[in-house]
């Protein structure tokens, strides 16, 4: 009996082990169909904690003006000190009670595995050092980052009035959410979300990148060096 549970459970693990591989190491998109040598002029970057990741675009006039609705929700897009906005996609019951590890319930994280309504979490930032741990930045051409953009837009859920905030769920002064499209678990999650947007922006990402380091290898394995504006990958 004992020789079959570890058996069953070893077989477990390698089939983990397989499927988190081919999700690094199989290209997606398969082919991709880009100019021979792009102009690059726009750094993103990829904000990473050990489960989560956000992508931060700097502040220019266009992105203010496309993003015109998040005044609507309060926060302060005239602040002279801004300097990027930062965008992220979950589950609603984990994203918005687990503002600290401290408030960490049993409720939202057994939620994340099953289904769970999305939110788009938008932040306004300030300076962000690009050689602080977690980040990975990214060089991108005008078409990528406003097909960034539009990715980013079409994942709101879009009322008469526009997006739709969720009052009272925000961190602080400088954050809200929105009504988001599809339905989060942690199998789809917020990481893929990032991997797609990543994706209609020209870069190649795993095809399935859960978690944080998953996709972060995975860019560094499909993409050429250039495309990074840092050689750290952490």
């Amino acid at each position: 009996m004992i020789s079959k549970i570890f058996k069953r459970v070893l077989i477990a693990i390698l089939a983990l082990v397989v499927i988190v591989g081919l999700g690094i190491l199989v290209p997606r998109p398969l082919r991709h169909d880009g100019p021979a040598v792009p102009e690059r002029s726009h750094r993103i970057l990829v904000l990473s904690n050990p489960i989560h990741t956000d992508i931060a675009i700097p502040v220019d006039a266009d992105l203010l003006s496309r993003f015109a609705f998040l005044r609507t929700a309060g926060l302060d897009l005239d602040n002279p000190n801004l300097h990027y906005l930062i965008f992220g996609w979950g589950g609603r019951s984990f994203y918005t009670e687990t503002r600290t590890w401290a408030d960490l319930k049993t409720g939202p994280v057994l939620k994340s595995f099953t289904l769970d309504r999305s939110v788009i979490h938008a932040e306004l930032a300030g300076e962000i050092p690009e050689s602080a741990p977690g980040v990975t930045v990214l060089n991108i051409d005008d078409g990528g980052l406003k097909r960034l953009q539009q990715f980013i837009l079409g994942s709101l859920v879009q009322a008469d009035s526009g997006p739709v905030s969720l009052p009272g769920s925000n961190y602080s002064e400088n954050d809200a959410f929105f009504e988001a499209r599809g339905y989060f678990n942690a199998l789809m999650g917020c990481n893929t979300w990032t991997a797609a947007g990543l994706r209609q922006a020209g870069l190649t990402s795993g095809l399935w990148t859960a978690l944080p380091w998953m996709l972060r290898l995975s860019l560094s394995l499909h993409n050429d060096r250039d495309r990074f504006a840092s050689t750290k990958m952490d």
